[in-house]
């Protein structure tokens, strides 16, 4: 490697990270899900990124003006944000992150300009019409099980995405 390299950065231990932030917001008692089947195998894609459809997922509570925003921390509902929306018409609601960044730059949790700027360059063929969002940190996960999760799965089978982008906060 040359001088100007980069430094190696240590991993972040984002579970921790996490458990540490909900405790400063005073929620010590929160019962964390404890995922203790297999997880899934990750399939790679069908055909190259320049020729797949891709439908952006965010968890940071992304809305439209105009739209209603994310009400309460088991709002287990989600907006469709159209894939050609200015970026500057959205907006965030959230009670489990600092949303200064989101605010300043919506980009930092629904990067919506980047994907736009890919496919412009043909690195990624196309946007779904929608991306989807929601408010992460939902402390049922038996609901959002049974109601949040199927709900968005459904419409990323509707949309026909070749490719789902998780964005999480």
């Amino acid at each position: 490697m040359g001088q100007d390299a980069p430094a190696e950065l240590d991993p972040v231990d984002y579970i921790q990270v996490t458990h540490d932030s909900y405790a400063l917001l005073g929620y010590d008692a929160y019962r964390w899900a404890d995922n203790t089947e297999e997880p899934p195998a990750l399939v790679p894609p069908a055909k190259p990124l320049s020729e797949s459809k891709v439908v952006l997922i965010a968890s940071g509570g992304v809305y439209r003006v105009g739209d209603i925003g994310f009400t309460h921390k088991d709002d287990l509902t989600h907006r469709e944000i159209a894939s050609d929306v200015p970026s500057d018409e959205l907006r965030v609601t959230h009670f489990a992150y600092d949303e200064t960044s989101a605010k300043a730059d919506i980009n930092a949790v629904f990067p919506i300009d980047a994907l736009r700027a890919m496919v412009d360059a043909g690195e990624v063929g196309s946007l779904a019409d929608v991306g989807l969002t929601f408010m992460g940190g939902i402390y049922s996960q038996r609901r959002l099980g049974e109601t949040l999760t199927p709900a968005i799965v459904d419409r990323v089978h509707e949309l026909e995405a070749d490719i789902a982008l998780m964005v999480p906060v």
